[in-house]
């Protein structure tokens, strides 16, 4: 009887561990071959991939929305468009809104507005058309459209989804090198957990690295 009170105390002292080990490397995760490099200096980097026509990364927004009202102090959460080619026009469109300083205003707008009328967005005329209806003179948006800045974003966004394999979204990357999806995690809410545990894990491979002189 004692030693099964023992036994019984000892699995509770590993709860704890039991939980981060219901992660698996290979199955909720995958560590990417080729790590990419951050853009968040000492924050880990939480960078998720999506695409204005994935419904998924649409009902990934509010839970996403809700996660970073407390994400973990030492993390930082980016976007980047997904570059697939059917694709790349909606990533010069975040691009455009990014530039004339209007992403909070017409980032979940043009969300709903693709989603409700699939494939109405698709070329620069309609697009434009979406941010004039939004009180944005199609001035300002041509010019942040066609500019060399927009252009270099989202050249830089091919090149890190191609760098990374990024072949499908919504994904999630952490710090470069931790790979995830909902599906893989087992839906959107487990996904949440798991990045707070890759966040905590790469925090602790930041610090065994040894410091630069």
């Amino acid at each position: 009887m004692k030693r099964f009170l023992g036994g019984c105390l000892m699995a509770l002292f590993l709860l704890p561990g039991l939980a981060q080990a219901g992660f698996e490397e290979g199955k909720h995760y995958m560590v990417l071959p080729f790590p990419a490099a951050v853009e968040t200096d000492d924050k880990i980097e939480v960078r998720e991939f999506f695409w204005y026509g994935c419904p998924h990364c649409y009902v990934l927004e509010p839970v996403l929305a809700k996660w970073l009202k407390k994400i973990p102090a030492n993390a930082q959460f980016v976007r980047s468009p997904g570059t697939a080619p059917r694709w790349v026009i909606h990533g010069q469109a975040y691009y455009t809104f990014e530039a004339m300083g209007a992403l909070e205003k017409l980032h979940g707008a043009f969300f709903k507005a693709v989603q409700e009328q699939p494939g109405a967005f698709n070329d620069e005329k309609a697009i434009a058309g979406f941010v004039t209806s939004h009180g944005v003179a199609r001035k300002k948006f041509d010019e942040a459209f066609n500019s060399f800045g927009v252009r270099l974003k989202l050249e830089k966004a091919k090149q890190l989804n191609q760098d990374l394999n990024i072949s499908s979204v919504p994904a999630i990357v952490v710090d470069g090198k931790y790979m995830t999806t909902s599906a893989m995690a087992g839906g959107e809410d487990a996904m949440l957990k798991l990045l707070d545990h890759l966040i905590g894990k790469a925090a602790k491979e930041r610090k065994k690295k040894p410091a630069k002189k």
